[in-house]
């Protein structure tokens, strides 16, 4: 396969075997005219004889040919950036006003599910509460009282006694005994008044003074019941196993309801949140495994389509999707990273896809040792595409399918040659 990127330096057993620039590598000044002095003395150094010599895989090296995939799910896709985030994230807010008097930690420190976090003064509440109690015990000694003078209206009416009745001594007892007994008799009309009316009366009386005094202790034990609740908010706890992320406030602070307090979080867990355009969602099925990197020490793992948003962005036009990241991967949330996604809309094409492995540099320039049919070592530059798993990588030019290739070259490549990452 032909290609702009094709150098060969072969090693024999002996003697340095002549360059694959030919005539170009006695003729620096032609290959600096055309090329570029640096790159000109990247191509002179690949050809040195000091290259040459030191250059080339150690006997026993691994070699594997190149194989196809297509290309539908490597040079069709398309590399989206997205943010780490925690899985379970929260906020917590003041609930009530107040002076804040207690912090559990900073950012970092680790609690357990129902540790208190964030505490708020609550001396004023505890004063209305115990209003509150007092109000409820005068309402329980009303109820007490009207239930005594309910029960005696029922068994002696006070329409009866004779302390009820005008007069005293004998002429009181005159009137209850004939005055008021011939008035109801024989006196026309409501002359005299009615007993059994008057007695209902009493009684009425007497169960709605009943009824107010359990009104009373209702009231009271409702406003119990809402200073509990506002005590209850004075505390913040933590709602699962996690960490602080995020500290708004200080010890002392004075707070209102629904200002944010802190962030916590829980990193057992994290996630991937990418924006995806709308016309790349019929490449993504929940469950299904993509490439992605991690902005931190250029990691690749895999992972795996864990949530859809059902809606998109009207503006956007994007639908949120997040991807589970495998456990222990470095980083934190916040921090960025890419999310290979296929795009199934283009044509399907055979790419040759190596082992990252194998892949050597010198800055920026990618290389492979290519074995060739007389089992000597061909360093031959390549044109590199993305990933298409968590390590194997696709060739865009430098190699064709069913090449041979030295899978992880020791440390006797050519000098200046190196896996990335190594000095």
């Amino acid at each position: 396969m032909a290609s702009a990127w094709h150098l060969r330096m072969v090693h024999g057993s002996g003697a340095h075997a002549p360059c694959a620039l030919g005539k170009f590598a006695t003729r620096s000044h032609s290959i600096t005219s055309f090329l570029g002095g640096a790159f000109a003395s990247v191509l002179l150094g690949l050809c040195s004889p000091a290259a040459m010599a030191q250059g080339g895989p150690a006997a026993g090296s691994q070699i594997v040919t190149v194989q196809a995939v297509q290309a539908s799910s490597i040079g069709s896709s398309v590399a989206l950036g997205g943010t780490v985030v925690a899985y379970r994230e929260v906020t917590l807010t003041a609930q009530i006003p107040g002076r804040v008097e207690f912090l559990a930690g900073t950012e970092g420190d680790r609690f357990k599910a129902d540790d208190i976090l964030v505490a708020i003064d609550d001396d004023d509440l505890l004063a209305q509460r115990r209003s509150a109690l007092a109000q409820l015990s005068n309402a329980q000694s009303a109820i007490s009282n009207a239930q005594v003078q309910y029960q005696r209206e029922l068994w002696s009416p006070q329409s009866r006694s004779i302390s009820r009745s005008g007069g005293m001594g004998v002429p009181n007892m005159f009137d209850q005994m004939f005055t008021q007994p011939f008035a109801q008799s024989f006196m026309p009309g409501n002359v005299g008044g009615d007993r059994w009316v008057d007695r209902q009366a009493d009684i009425h009386g007497y169960g709605t003074q009943l009824t107010q005094a359990h009104n009373q202790a209702l009231a009271a034990q409702s406003q119990i019941e809402e200073i509990d609740a506002k005590l209850r908010d004075t505390r913040s706890f933590a709602p699962f196993d996690g960490v602080i992320t995020r500290k708004m406030v200080e010890e002392g602070d004075t707070v209102q309801p629904g200002q944010p307090l802190l962030e916590f979080a829980d990193l057992t867990y994290l996630q991937v949140e990418v924006d995806v355009p709308v016309r790349l969602m019929p490449g993504l099925k929940k469950g299904m495994l993509i490439p992605s990197r991690l902005d931190v020490g250029n990691v690749r793992v895999d992972v795996r389509v864990a949530q859809i948003f059902p809606s998109a962005d009207p503006v956007r036009h994007t639908v949120t999707v997040k991807f589970d990241l495998p456990v222990n991967v470095p980083g934190g949330p916040g921090m960025y990273a890419e999310v290979m996604v296929p795009d199934i809309s283009t044509g399907v094409s055979s790419v040759p896809v190596i082992p990252d492995s194998a892949v050597l540099w010198r800055g920026s320039l990618p290389a492979v040792y290519v074995a060739t049919d007389g089992d000597q070592a061909e360093l031959r530059l390549i044109r590199l595409g993305d990933y298409v798993g968590s390590h194997e990588v696709a060739v865009l030019s430098g190699l064709q399918i069913g090449e041979r290739i030295y899978v992880s070259p020791p440390g006797g490549a050519a000098p200046g040659w190196s896996h990335r990452g190594e000095k």
